[in-house]
């Protein structure tokens, strides 16, 4: 009899940590729901006057020569993307890291916000989202589509650093929202040059600044993008400003914006401490 008690006990457990699971579960893609809804409605609403080359007035050479080739005469400047890619993450420590296949699905509006939803493959597959909406950011995790693993919310540190990711992709996936007369919400936007091929875009938004880098080619083609991420992925785990960065290539045209196919980048970039834990190739773009 004791036995079969421990046993009903121990299912019930069971029975109870799953109806938490799938609580927590549900709970999770309805504000996931609720960020992605808000995102694509911050996109709708913007203003999307069409593109013209004497709205580069003013700009530094390389940020013009950036806009040049990114958005076509007349392209309406949307600021939101919808970006489905493969590819694959690198899980672990830098010096122990394993691939994983990954295929995921983003909706990214600066200065709005993001919301990336990612699945891995192989034995132990990982699901869950990094997400920045108006004041607040989260990472989610789940082994096997139920078991959370991550979960952070609520971490002013991780906002910051969320609001960092934000910018440095926003720069080579939604351009027009860095261009200063697609009045796309920031609360300030500035450029400035730092050489014949390098700019520096300064912008803010819910009392944060970030400044970031893009470096192009003579015909403006983007080559890399690079900023100081706010961050803990270093061996103190302490939130600090380090380098981060990434390289991209495989431009093709999208809505009348010409943008990168392939992404590589990570922590540390130009040091010798440079993991590039995250290989993506975008299958589709979509402006909205």
């Amino acid at each position: 009899m004791t036995a079969r008690r421990l046993a009903l006990g121990l299912a019930a457990l069971l029975a109870l940590g799953a109806g938490a699971a799938l609580a927590l579960r549900a709970a999770d893609a309805r504000a996931e729901g609720a960020l992605r809804a808000a995102l694509l409605k911050a996109g709708r609403d913007a203003p999307a006057p069409a593109f013209h080359p004497a709205m580069l007035d003013g700009l530094p050479a390389p940020a013009r020569r950036f806009f040049r080739f990114a958005i076509a005469p007349g392209t309406p400047l949307r600021i939101a993307a919808t970006i489905e890619m493969g590819g694959t993450l690198s899980l672990g420590p830098r010096d122990d890291a394993r691939d994983q296949p990954m295929t995921a699905r983003q909706i990214l509006a600066p200065p709005h916000g993001f919301l990336w939803q990612v699945e891995t493959g192989g034995a132990m597959r990982l699901t869950g989202s990094d997400a920045l909406g108006a004041g607040t950011s989260s990472t989610r995790f789940r082994l096997l589509s139920a078991l959370p693993v991550v979960r952070v919310a609520g971490d002013p540190n991780h906002f910051r650093s969320a609001f960092g990711r934000m910018v440095g992709e926003g720069l080579f996936w939604t351009p027009a929202a860095f261009l200063p007369q697609a009045q796309s919400g920031w609360d300030a936007l500035a450029w400035e040059a730092v050489d014949g091929d390098t700019a520096r875009v300064v912008v803010a938004k819910y009392g944060l600044e970030q400044a970031a880098e893009i470096t192009v080619d003579p015909e403006g083609r983007l080559l890399r993008v690079v900023f100081r991420r706010w961050s803990n992925e270093n061996a103190a785990r302490r939130y600090r400003l380090q380098p981060f960065g990434g390289d991209v290539s495989g431009f093709a045209r999208f809505d009348g914006f010409g943008l990168p196919t392939r992404v590589t980048g990570g922590n540390h970039y130009g040091t010798e401490l440079y993991h590039p834990f995250f290989k993506a190739k975008a299958t589709r773009i979509t402006l909205r």
